[in-house]
Parts: structure tokens; sequence; C-alpha cells
């Protein structure tokens, strides 16, 4: 075996105008790209998870922790028995939520308030391979919602699981435009308007 001889790099001084690179977690697209170049692939990125019985206030804690605006709600053994999003947490539902059966708040659980796991749409891994950037976001527009959940069959044990996840607001960056799905209540006073009608 040939040993390498070592040296030592070159080093110079820093200029005076000096920035650093942060990590860039998405490239540019555009609509005719292939559908999986804008998916969270849960192959590459652990899913960010709650449990049912975390309270909305956990919750929203672990979205910034995580800059998520989508959990998968795990129970017993791992399986997702929902999922919770921002919009959930802090939109409408809530205070609808406590408009009807009355409490506080901060005593609000995710099991609440999260969408159940027997209720949630998938697409279907075999059908994102094939598809482009703007028929996910068609899909988004014709569901009304800011996220999609990936699946895909485990070739071995025959059970589904999520593969990945595509989300509104990362399409929007890697399009460099943004891709809203539904329409927003801005201001509380929107949001009371809608729980009088």
């Amino acid at each position: 075996m040939i040993e390498r001889t070592h040296k030592s790099l070159g080093m110079h001084k820093a200029p005076k105008a000096l920035a650093y690179q942060e990590p860039c977690t998405f490239t540019r697209v555009v609509v005719n790209s292939p559908a999986i170049s804008v998916m969270t692939d849960l192959r590459n990125v652990s899913a960010a998870t709650i449990g049912p019985e975390a309270t909305l206030t956990e919750a929203t804690r672990t979205m910034m922790a995580r800059n998520v605006r989508l959990l998968l709600v795990v129970g017993a053994a791992q399986a997702i028995v929902g999922l919770i999003t921002a919009r959930d947490t802090h939109g409408e539902r809530p205070i609808q939520w406590l408009h009807e059966r009355g409490g506080k708040y901060a005593d609000l659980l995710v099991s609440d308030l999260m969408i159940a796991a027997e209720d949630l749409d998938l697409i279907d891994i075999r059908d994102v391979l094939h598809a482009e950037v703007g028929d996910i976001v068609a899909t988004l527009k014709a569901s009304g919602r800011q996220h999609a959940l990936v699946a895909e069959r485990d070739p071995v044990s025959g059970s589904t699981r999520i593969r990945g996840i595509f989300s509104a607001t990362q399409i929007g960056r890697q399009l460099g435009c943004a891709v809203q799905a539904f329409d927003v209540a801005n201001t509380f006073a929107e949001i009371e308007r809608t729980l009088a009608g």
C-alpha cells in the first residue's frame, strides 16, 4: 500500500463582508417539473410527530421547533392515528370547538381537533412518480388543503405507510410564487363572523 503524503491547504484572510451558507432544503422548480421534486420524502427526512394526548400548545411548539405546519399524530407502536396542522391549532376550529363545548384553549388536546387516520385522503406514490408539480398544485386546490399525504404499500408486509408530504407553502417557495389552496380568515373578527353565520 502506498502512503499518501498529506499537505497543508492554503489559507487567506476573510474579507470585511462575510456571510455564511444556510442549508437549502429545496431547489427551484417549474409547473412541469416532476412532482417528486417537491415532495418531502420521509425516507430522507424524519417525520414530525406528536401524541394524541399532547395539548394544542405543545403541538404548536413542536411545529415551531421542527419548522413545519403539520404533525403526524402517533399512538401505540408508532401507528398513525391522525394528523394535526397549524390551521387546526390556530384557525377557526379551536374557537368553534370551545364555542360548542366550552372550556379553555389551554385544555384542548391534539385528539380533540386532529383529523382521524380513517378520514385522511392519500395519494399513491405510483401516481406521484408520473405526475408534475402542476398536478400537485391542482390536487391541493381541489381538496382545499395546504398539505397532501403520499402513501406507499410495503412490498414485504403489504401494510400502507406514509412515504411523503406535499406542502403548498414549500411548493410555493420552490416555484417562486404563493400557492394558496384555501381562503384564509385573516382576522379574529372574520373568524367570529364565520362562527356566528
